[in-house]
């Protein structure tokens, strides 16, 4: 590692605010890495190398620097959120391409922190799949060029592994942060419901839909959660994010960890691998004194029917402002299922509240439950926006099917890298390994932490704890 690129959020902060290195020269460094990657990886819609210069530049004169929690560090915003004077094309060709007049809030506290935007990130048309494919390119995970990165934040995730920004910002309506966070190699976390100001398109798929960080190391993610929360955010004030457990011990007294690897959708397979990372994970925690114990979580065969429901009628809603025809096929055929669903009232306030109710049930002696991110690698990345509906959402429903019970909840989950295995993949059918930077033919693996409401400093705190203990690789091999 050298210069700027490949170090955390934490560390460029704190080097930008002593005034050991002018903003300028870090995102300078950050620019020519993405000049260089960006083309085998496709992270980027759009890089705003000579606004994020100017604004590096003006951040350097102000004699607060020291006192900005993000000083100088480089950003990535995921294209569904407004950033001012840019155009916010959610992956689409329908979307018009008009500035935004004001930057979203979740960019304005960025900012404020003294965070500089360099650029905007690839996303699936409407966010709606979990490849991260468009008219505008498809994005690659940097760890095997072969596969996709994952969605919908899949280039916030890309841009993340590769280096090519130590931080950024994604939103999660079905797993899209936690998704792409896996097949990354990343850590992502979806805050819970108020932690994180929202505002996504008309009513973030029924409310399911939260903003939050992705990052390479815990620390980085709980200092960009306390950015994006803000003063009165919703976190659990009796564990203030300014504090992390310095031995990254979670708690005063141990957990009450639950194991579960079965799958919420009856009949999906899950990998071996990933069944092994759950494992592996109970063994560190036990490690650590907590108590950890096999418990299945309470999925009930409605429920991925419940949340398919919300996901439909968010597509349909968000669909309904733009031209249809220029919306991809598969895109069209999502919006008319969800003006469908909508019209039969299959979108129920109900189903929520008997899932919470199970949950509370079941956290009544648990405090976090550990589950696999993902049940297989993340599928080839290939155009996935010209393929039919049913493909797509049989190829989404069969890799990613753990994430979408804890949008339904509006609970907090958290996206952890597992090092222990880095499994050896066989190059995506049709293509080969490439020998671009970053194309290791190796993907890592990842498990996901879940707590009741108010437990995103639980989950950092678990996650800071396992980074000690199992530290993984923040960068893909030749990314950074």
């Amino acid at each position: 590692m050298t210069g700027w690129t490949g170090r955390t959020a934490t560390e460029i902060a704190a080097a930008v605010g002593v005034r050991q290195v002018a903003p300028r020269e870090v995102v300078a460094e950050h620019l020519a890495l993405i000049e260089r990657l960006d083309p085998h990886v496709g992270a980027f819609r759009k890089v705003l190398a000579e606004r994020a210069l100017h604004d590096a530049d003006a951040l350097a004169g102000r004699a607060d620097l020291a006192a900005l929690p993000l000083a100088g560090v480089p950003v990535a915003i995921k294209d569904n959120l407004p950033v001012e004077g840019e155009a916010t094309r959610h992956g689409s060709a329908a979307t018009p391409d008009t500035p935004a007049t004001a930057d979203h809030e979740t960019v304005r506290r960025l900012r404020a922190a003294g965070a500089v935007v360099i650029g905007l990130t690839a996303v699936p048309e409407l966010c709606i799949f979990g490849t991260t494919d468009s008219v505008f390119g498809t994005t690659r995970s940097p760890w095997d060029l072969s596969r996709s990165s994952g969605g919908s934040s899949g280039g916030s995730a890309a841009a993340v592994a590769a280096g090519m920004v130590p931080i950024a910002l994604g939103n999660d309506g079905m797993g899209s942060i936690r998704i792409p966070s896996a097949s990354c190699g990343v850590l992502g976390l979806k805050p819970g419901a108020g932690v994180v100001p929202a505002d996504l398109g008309v009513d973030g798929w029924s409310q399911m839909a939260e903003n939050g960080p992705i990052a390479t190391c815990a620390a980085d993610a709980g200092l960009m959660l306390r950015v994006l929360a803000g003063d009165g955010g919703g976190l659990d004030a009796g564990a203030g994010l300014t504090s992390l457990p310095a031995d990254g011990a979670a708690d005063a007294v141990p957990l009450r960890i639950a194991l579960s690897a079965r799958c919420p959708g009856p009949g999906i397979p899950v990998d071996p691998a990933h069944t092994a990372a759950v494992r592996d994970t109970g063994r560190h925690l036990a490690a650590a004194g907590h108590r950890v114990g096999r418990a299945e979580a309470p999925y009930p065969l409605w429920l991925g029917a419940a949340a398919v429901a919300r996901w439909l009628a968010g597509t349909a809603a968000e669909a309904a402002r733009l031209d249809p025809a220029l919306l991809a096929a598969r895109t069209r055929r999502h919006a008319a299922l969800g003006r469908a669903v909508t019209r039969a009232g299959l979108v129920r306030p109900g189903q929520r509240t008997r899932w919470q109710e199970r949950l509370e049930h079941f956290f009544t002696e648990h405090d976090v439950l550990v589950t696999p991110t993902l049940a297989r690698p993340a599928p080839p990345a290939e155009r996935w926006h010209t393929r039919g509906w049913a493909a797509n959402v049989l190829s989404n429903i069969r890799y990613a099917p753990f994430s979408h019970p804890w949008n339904l909840a509006r609970w907090p989950a958290l996206a952890l890298p597992v090092p222990v295995a880095l499994i050896p993949v066989a190059p995506a059918a049709g293509g080969s390994v490439a020998s671009a930077p970053g194309a290791a033919g190796r993907l890592p693996l990842s498990v996901q932490l879940v707590a009741p409401p108010g437990g995103e400093l639980r989950l950092l705190a678990l996650a800071a704890e396992l980074e000690r203990r199992r530290p993984w690789p923040r960068t893909a091999p030749e990314a950074g």
